[in-house]
Parts: structure tokens; sequence; C-alpha cells
């Protein structure tokens, strides 16, 4: 297994916003209002590349930054207008928020017909009942990144094994491979024989934040690796962003297998667009059909 297939999230997200292009030429302007409070370096990069994507495909972005000593009540003040903005589609809180504001109360102030993000309980809950597939960001980029290659690898059948437990990645990840007919297994920091249990994967999800976790003896042969893992290490070259996965010791182990970076990053907010149009789709046209 010497040529494994690499998923080049980079190179399927612009494909993915120019087809996305071309089918918001024929909407009205959509707007997505982006929410952030406080001046951490990581979330204001996080924003700035959600910008420039939507103004890439025709999205009007509404940048909305916020003191960090904003209070909760001012926030949720700040949400309600959004909410009742006629001209704002979606709607997202950039995350971490600061500690003395309560996140969940936060996010579920969001409308969840704005809720881009897909964390209102409203919206989660029906992706855990089965009848949506609407999904955090991250979990709709991992999903069109195997649907990529599924005249090679269908995911039907196939033993699935998650790596990290959140409520952003690990579950609603482990929902929409089961609307897929996968079996799923869920593996967190208290999960004893790790090792064991990543051997019987057909496919390996891994977003846990740990460098090296997923090592090559873990790994059966043609599994198919998705890293959604973001770890920035110092080298003698300077700063470098790597996976969880030991990509380079692991890679000719699979069949398939995301790099990073490159890999599900710039997928997370191709999808998020997506999620846009979903929601425009969903509660303000009579066309539901999925793009996806």
């Amino acid at each position: 297994m010497n040529n494994p297939i690499l998923l080049n999230g980079y190179t399927l997200s612009q494909k993915k916003n120019e087809d996305l292009k071309k089918i918001l030429v024929k909407c009205p302007s959509l707007s997505l209002a982006t929410i952030l409070v406080g001046d951490d370096k990581a979330s204001h990069i996080y924003v700035q590349a959600k910008i420039k994507a939507c103004q890439n495909v025709g999205i009007n972005p509404i940048p909305v930054f916020l003191s960090k000593d904003i209070t909760e009540q001012e926030l949720l003040k700040k949400i309600e207008l959004l909410n009742n903005d006629s001209t704002v589609h979606g709607i997202l809180v950039q995350l971490p928020l600061p500690d003395h504001l309560n996140s969940h109360k936060v996010l579920e102030s969001i409308n969840p017909k704005k809720d881009v993000d897909c964390f209102h309980p409203f919206n989660i809950g029906n992706l855990y009942a089965g009848v949506s597939d609407f999904a955090p960001a991250t979990s709709v980029g991992i999903m069109m990144l195997l649907d990529s290659i599924r005249e090679q690898w269908s995911i039907e059948s196939k033993n699935v094994v998650i790596v990290g437990a959140s409520n952003i990645v690990g579950k609603p990840t482990a929902m929409l491979l089961l609307q897929k007919e996968a079996t799923i297994t869920i593996a967190h920091k208290k999960t004893k024989n790790l090792k064991e249990l990543c051997l019987t994967a057909d496919l390996i999800i891994i977003a846990v934040g740990k460098v090296n976790l997923i090592t090559k003896d873990m790994v059966r042969k043609g599994a198919v690796v998705i890293d959604v893992g973001m770890n920035r290490i110092q080298t003698e070259q300077g700063t470098k962003l790597v996976g969880d996965v030991d990509f380079e010791n692991v890679k000719d182990q699979t069949f398939a297998i995301t790099p990073v970076p490159k890999g599900v990053g710039p997928m997370t907010i191709s999808a998020l667009l997506y999620n846009l149009y979903f929601l425009y789709q969903q509660h303000y046209t009579k066309n539901n059909n999925d793009l996806r």
C-alpha cells in the first residue's frame, strides 16, 4: 500500500466553493454575521479566513467585533438584534469565548434558523434523531472528503473508530456516519486499549489535539485516516502545524489520509458556507434539496 490517496482539503474546498459560487449567483444575496469577542490571535485568523471565503463565493460577510469585556447581557442583546434582522441569514459566534461568558447560553440564544454552526440544541437534536443531516461544519467537511473517494471506497458497512467525543466533531460526525450505515465506536480519554480498537477500524477519525497520538502500529493496512487535529510545535525552522497522526510514518499504511495542514481545515470553512445555503433553502425557499 505505497500510494495512498492524499485527501487534499485545500484543492477540494476550492472546487466546492466554485460550485457554490455558481449556484449563489441565482439566489438573493445571502449574508453571514460572524461575532468575535475579544482579541484572541487564533480566533482573529479564523474569522478573517471565514470573511474571505464568504467574499470569494458572493456571500456578504457581516463581521461583529466586540470587546473582551462585554457583558453577557450585552452580547445576548446583540444576538437578538441579528436574530430579528431579516437581512442576516446566518449567525456564528467564534469560540472560545472569554471565561465570564456562558457559551451554552450564548449559542442557545441564536435563532435555530440562523444557526450556521449547528450548535443549537434544536438543530443538533434533529441530527441525533436522524431527521436531518445538517451538522457542524467540521463534520460536514469530513463527509465531503469521504464523498470525494466514494467511487473507490464506500462508507457503508465500514467499521469506524472516532477518537474524540466532542460535541463539535466526534459526536455529530458519528451521527452522519450512522446515517450512511457505518458501524461506529467513539473513543475518549478514558478508553482502554486504544491501539487494539483502532486496529479494528476501516476508518479512523481523530480530533483530540495530541501530537502523534495515532502511530503506524495502530493503523491496519488499507484503512482511511481523517486527522482533524491542529497542533503547533516548535522546530528548528520555526513553528509548524501538525495533526494528531504521525503522518510520515502512517501514510503508506493507508488507503487514503488527510494531511495537516490543507486537510480538514479548508473543508470546515467550505462546509460552513454550504451550511448557510442549506439554512436558506430550508427556511427561505420551498426547495429543500441538499447540495452536499
